[in-house]
């Protein structure tokens, strides 16, 4: 189960959309430094952002970074607990996108990426 998010323009035009999920992670995919700082649980909760897609006429106007600053904003107003943002890149492309706006990937899974909740929460301070 996720909770859809649509942007559309004025035109009602729909440029890309994403989902937040509940997930979780176990502290054995996390760096050291970062399990230091987290309850030793076998597992921490996260939030997953899920199928951020941008429709392929409307890329490279800059939907796709308004898009995961709007699922960061929301991640971060949650009153559930959740200790980052989790994404699972489809692709080498997606990787290097999220790599660029500070995710990091998870031990032995490249493509599976996360970005700490404080850090998100930094953002919009």
């Amino acid at each position: 189960m996720a909770a859809p998010f649509v942007l559309v323009l004025p035109d009602e035009t729909i440029a890309g959309y994403y989902t937040l999920s509940s997930t979780s992670v176990q502290l054995s995919e996390l760096p050291a430094q970062i399990v230091r700082k987290l309850p030793r649980y076998p597992l921490v909760p996260a939030t997953l952002l899920g199928r951020l897609a941008v429709d392929r006429r409307q890329q490279g106007k800059g939907y796709g970074r308004f898009l995961l600053a709007d699922a960061l904003y929301r991640a971060s107003r949650s009153e559930v607990a959740s200790f980052a943002v989790i994404v699972d890149a489809k692709d080498e492309g997606a990787r290097r996108f999220y790599e660029l706006e500070s995710f990091l990937p998870l031990l032995d899974q490249p493509t599976k990426l996360f970005r700490p909740m404080a850090d998100i929460r930094r953002l919009f301070e």
